[in-house]
């Protein structure tokens, strides 16, 4: 651990969320001239590179200066007036729940600006790309770390102007659509969670966290609490996404960049469920013991339409998107956490939270490795990449296979890799609910999520199989014996089988890669390249540290968990 004064870790925390506020006035700025590189585009993609490498380099200062002996105190605190007269204060600070949170948001940004450098999505110039991409860090961070009610609402809804312009400008096919119904869904949410917000604030008397959290609950009469959880809880759901409120998210998926759909799944999602841990489990604790068994409910309902749903897109002749499908695999792994929460014991919050990290880490990943396929064949559609009898990519790109077999393995919760740790204790936690709540409701909750763990291996596996499974095609022809095969058909070559054209007629080099493995057509698709190399692996090697050492992390929640709910059940 590093030793730092108390001012030096406000310093770098308050530096880790302005710093990409201040990189995104500086990406609209022209580029000086010795930092141009080949062009004014590059500099500003590097910019971003440098801003978020910078950011990142600064949330692992604070994880390596945090005091992991003492995870539950708020640490790096800064706290600052800013609206007096609403009592309105600018306080940050991190603790062994929201670190994680932090250094996952940070490690996400920089990876898809790095990616960005090299595969920049076709849209607008790069200059308001990596602007917004900026912001929405500075919005996420900020989330994570306020402490102050009103300035984590003004945090959470920071985030989705730049998140509405990167699907809107920068995504496929439906991407209006698509970004206006994210808008419209996202905002009704938060006008509602500001209604909650509001009530808890005037009726404590105060809008700091964690002041709220000492209190649990003190002061804030039964309807109160009830109507405030209500209104948080219904707006933190919608980017939770908790069903039946997630129809938003699979055409956002679809629509979205790669950057955009590593982000929104691997980051923005963590918003709705973070703040139920945060603000509405230790200042509404009555509120939140009422509505606990319904979002149980609403979770499980996730876990196995989510589950049927990928079932039904991965099948063959469905004409399923593969993107969508992980889109839809989100409502699953997110009703672990949603149910993990429901619990309201230490186990199944620390799973919940556990399960938050490692989503982030393999669906970024699952993200990644998706945008990579289309990027070499043109599509995303299953029966086209993979047609009857398998795309073969152990046999065509044996190294992007065995990544996207990694991924899905982890995805499905194999013991070993990230995925298994947070689903377990979501699980052990709805064995063994807090005091009040009925069990038997919780163990067919139970029965329920372990009937979706079956079903996400199932659509997982299948996947696996058309992706990565089948006969590799044949290699291609050279392009002169496919010319003159051509020409042979079309009867113009001579009795000896030469050519009747001229120098320079032959056919390019090159083909461009074939859109459907399924016609067994010999395209050459490229394998992993040295830059999504490293930008993959990092998440590849905390996936499997994480599966391995789940104490890690466990470490750092646990104590915190336990002074937000005192006394809980573990």
């Amino acid at each position: 651990m590093i030793s730092l004064n108390d001012t030096v870790l406000q310093l770098v925390l308050v530096a880790v969320v302005v710093l990409p506020l201040l990189g995104a006035g500086a990406a609209l700025l022209p580029a000086p001239p010795g930092l141009r590189g080949s062009g004014p585009e590059q500099a500003v993609l590097r910019h971003g590179v440098t801003v978020t490498g910078a950011v990142l380099a600064g949330a692992l200062l604070l994880a390596a200066a945090f005091d992991h002996d003492d995870p539950a105190r708020m640490q790096a605190a800064s706290d600052i007036s800013w609206i007096p007269a609403l009592g309105i204060r600018l306080h940050f600070g991190v603790d062994g729940i929201s670190l994680p949170l932090v250094v996952l948001t940070a490690l996400l940004t920089f990876l898809c600006a790095l990616y960005s450098y090299f595969r920049m999505p076709k849209g607008p110039t790069p200059k308001a790309f990596v602007a917004l991409l900026l912001v929405l860090e500075t919005g996420t961070l900020a989330t994570f770390t306020a402490l102050d009610l009103m300035v984590f609402f003004l945090a959470f809804e920071m985030v989705l102007i730049p998140m509405y312009f990167l699907i809107a400008r920068w995504g496929g096919e439906g991407r209006g659509p698509a970004a206006t119904r994210f808008v419209l869904f996202t905002v009704l949410g938060s006008v509602l969670m500001l209604l909650g917000f509001l009530l808890i604030g005037v009726q404590a008397g105060t809008f700091d966290i964690t002041a709220l959290a000492a209190a649990h609950g003190e002061g804030l009469t039964r309807t109160t609490q009830l109507l405030a959880v209500l209104a948080i809880g219904l707006g933190l759901a919608v980017k939770a996404p908790m069903w039946p409120l997630h129809s938003w998210l699979p055409d956002a998926h679809t629509a979205a960049p790669t950057v955009g759909s590593v982000l929104l799944a691997g980051v923005l999602l963590k918003m709705g469920t973070y703040g139920l841990v945060r603000i509405a489990l230790p200042a509404a604790p009555e509120g939140m013991h009422v509505f606990a068994p319904y979002l149980g409910a609403f979770a499980v309902a996730g876990i196995i339409y989510g589950s049927l749903a990928c079932l039904a897109l991965v099948r063959q002749g469905a004409g399923g998107d593969l993107k969508r499908l992980v889109a839809y695999s989100s409502v699953g792994h997110m009703g672990f956490v949603l149910l993990g929460i429901s619990t309201l014991t230490a186990t199944g919050v620390n799973g919940a939270l556990f399960a938050n990290i490692a989503h982030g880490l393999i669906t970024g990943l699952l993200f990644f490795l998706v945008g990579a396929v289309k990027e070499r064949t043109g599509s995303t559609d299953l029966d086209r990449l993979a047609g009857a009898r398998g795309a073969a990519l152990y046999g065509r790109t044996p190294r992007l296979g065995a990544l996207i077999a990694f991924a899905s393995i982890a995805s499905l919760g194999l013991p070993g890799l990230a995925g298994f740790w947070g689903e377990l204790l979501a699980m052990l936690g709805s064995y063994h609910p807090a005091d009040g709540l009925s069990r038997p409701a919780y163990l067919t909750y139970l029965a329920l999520a372990a009937l979706g763990t079956l079903l996400t291996a199932a659509y997982l596996l299948l996947v696996v199989r058309r992706l990565c499974m089948g006969d590799a095609p044949p290699p291609a022809p050279a392009p002169a014996a496919q010319a003159a095969a051509s020409r042979a058909a079309a009867g113009q070559d001579g009795p000896e089988g030469a050519s009747q054209d001229g120098p320079g007629t032959a056919a390019p080099a090159t083909a461009a890669p074939d859109v459907t493995a399924g016609s067994r057509t010999a395209g050459h698709l490229p394998d992993v390249r040295p830059f999504e190399f490293v930008t993959w692996a990092p998440l590849a090697a905390l996936t499997l540290l994480a599966g391995l050492w789940p104490g890690l992390l466990l470490h750092l929640t646990d104590p915190a968990v336990q002074n937000l709910l005192p006394g809980a059940v573990r």
